[in-house]
């Protein structure tokens, strides 16, 4: 994903709110090296659902429910009783009850009220206009272009993870996460780059989840990550910025201040991918580079508290990861 990369670099260091503090930055704090130094040899082994909140038969239908989970994988805050466990498992009843709830004629067709109760939601959903189009879309497209399957879309990017994330926000419209920052187009693509590493963590690197590039992936950049690293000391907010957070104002979907935190989020975790490496001799890169929060962000007294939340699985508010190794599975053993 060297355009998720390169973009999110020359976000980095243009951006007027937020700071990525290495020892080539402005201030010069050196947080990421800070934290390396922490995390050496405390980086946890993650596996995939081991809540066991998601549907896995193993087959295309598993494949099939993920897609349909990570076009929905968005903006779950407005609801404070909403999180990514109610959509994940909402959806795996839904599919354990009826097998052709995600046949793709059947997704073109879903109004809100019938996404509620597929969900078992008792109040309209953040946003859920926009998720029933995705719907639609996804059961449109796929159906147009795939035989109605998303494991026919996985089969046919030749075990390229970057293929994949290219083929879905090709064809998606609703996977194409990209702004325009200062004159300049940013990608960042993270529910088209969690359908792989999903896929990956699901199938254990097998079958629909087997790619010889899955660490060509980045983080995923969302909005809890860059909290965790603002405690962190990795990322600097301008007072501006933290103004804003302190007093829950809402930041704008495309603005610089969110794109900003995303991008510099990104580069902030290769950063440290590339310090681990240099650090611990090992090659990263060969598992996704992963960063995810699905969960409500609880409140950090001190950096020290978010710097165990990255490193529990065990937690109930999970940050969770093939980290920052990159997946590297040697590493994580």
């Amino acid at each position: 994903m060297d355009d998720v990369r390169e973009t999110s670099a020359w976000v980095a260091t243009h951006s007027s709110h937020v700071l990525v503090d290495s020892s080539d930055s402005r201030v010069n704090n050196a947080g990421i090296e800070k934290v390396v130094e922490n995390i050496q040899g405390s980086i946890p082994k993650v596996e995939w659902d081991y809540e066991g909140i998601h549907y896995f038969d193993n087959g295309p239908l598993s494949v099939q429910y993920l897609f349909v989970l990570d076009a929905l994988n968005f903006c779950f805050w407005p609801d404070k009783d909403l999180n990514y466990d109610h959509l994940a498992s909402g959806l795996k009843a839904a599919l354990q009850n009826d097998k052709s709830a995600f046949d793709a004629d059947r997704l073109q067709k879903y109004t809100g009220p019938e996404l509620r109760e597929l969900l078992k939601w008792p109040r309209p959903l953040p946003l859920e206009d926009e998720r029933v189009r995705l719907l639609h879309e996804v059961g449109f497209e796929l159906e147009r272009n795939f035989g109605g399957k998303a494991s026919n879309l996985v089969e046919s990017c030749g075990k390229s993870a970057a293929k994949l994330v290219a083929l879905v926000t090709r064809h998606f419209a609703g996977f194409r996460d990209h702004s325009v920052y200062k004159g300049h187009q940013v990608f960042l693509y993270k529910r088209a780059q969690i359908f792989v590493a999903d896929l990956w963590g699901a199938f254990k690197g097998q079958g629909y989840g087997e790619f010889y590039d899955i660490g060509s992936i980045t983080m995923f950049a969302d909005y809890v990550v860059p909290a965790v690293l603002e405690q962190l000391g990795v990322l600097k907010y301008s007072s501006r910025l933290a103004n804003i957070i302190e007093t829950n104002n809402e930041i704008s979907s495309g603005s610089e201040e969110e794109v900003e935190l995303r991008a510099c989020s990104v580069y902030a975790v290769e950063k440290m991918k590339e310090l681990i490496r240099i650090k611990s001799g090992k090659q990263c890169g060969t598992g996704p580079l992963a960063l995810v929060c699905w969960r409500p962000m609880p409140s950090f007294t001190t950096p020290s508290d978010a710097l165990n939340l990255l490193l529990t699985a065990q937690h109930d508010i999970v940050v969770a990861c093939y980290i920052f190794a990159g997946g590297n599975l040697e590493m994580l053993a």
